[in-house]
């Protein structure tokens, strides 16, 4: 990953959280974890049973006393909050956060996420450059430490791994139309015979409705046998398209 990112966590209260945090972060490439001041003794048995298979994490983590300190590697902050604060500081969108990921491609970035009862201090936001809030229900806005961590580490995994999210499928040959014509005026026959189109005033309307409903479809070879199939079994005879 071309940026050079880094998670801090400032007084973090609950050492389960912490783990769950090397998780998410472990599980999009992200390795750089700074703790501030624990309200614990870190790392604790919660920590390593909630991280699981990302305990090097863990163990690799700086704990720092000053928030400057955690920061100070970083060329730009990010701080993460629940709520709008009144401050001199810009708060930015998740697309605002998006397009700064696009043009500060060889940055230092720093995220820092504040204390699960409280949240980051006005005292520690005026050390980042922006304010970052995740949008979600009015009615309930806050989000578990980990969750928000876990927004975070897609979004910017997202932003650098676009051939990830590109959908590959298997190129499926379409039967052509003449096919699928002679089994559309296979059913019609059919179904005039068994006097489906009743009142004969609609007839027009309803041979247009399944022309519309039909030839939308995309269907291979083997599809379209299946279908026609399926129509036969409306009369003794076989029909093949």
């Amino acid at each position: 990953m071309k940026n050079k990112f880094g998670f801090i966590l400032v007084k973090p209260q609950l050492g389960e959280n912490i783990g769950a945090c090397a998780r998410s972060m472990k599980n999009f490439g992200f390795k750089k974890l700074n703790i501030v001041s624990p309200k614990f003794t870190f790392p604790n048995h919660k920590t390593k049973v909630t991280s699981v298979g990302a305990y090097d994490i863990i163990k690799n983590t700086k704990v720092f006393k000053q928030v400057d300190s955690a920061i100070k590697e970083f060329d730009l902050v990010i701080s993460l909050s629940a709520r709008r604060r009144d401050i001199n500081k810009k708060h930015i969108s998740m697309r605002d956060f998006s397009s700064i990921l696009n043009s500060r491609k060889y940055s230092k970035i720093g995220l820092m996420f504040g204390p699960e009862s409280s949240g980051l201090s006005n005292k520690d936001l005026a050390l980042s450059n922006f304010v970052l809030q995740i949008p979600t229900s009015k009615n309930y806005k806050s989000l578990n430490l980990s969750h928000s961590m876990t927004i975070v580490c897609y979004e910017i995994f997202k932003a650098f791994n676009n051939k990830s999210f590109i959908k590959k499928g298997k190129k499926i040959k379409i039967s052509p139309k003449s096919k699928i014509i002679s089994v559309v005026k296979h059913l019609l026959k059919l179904l005039d015979e068994k006097n489906f189109f009743l009142p004969k005033e609609k007839k027009h309307s309803m041979i247009l409705n399944i022309h519309n409903l039909i030839y939308r479809l995309e269907p291979n070879d083997k599809e379209l046998r299946i279908l026609a199939s399926i129509i036969s079994s409306l009369n003794k005879k076989t029909f093949k398209p």
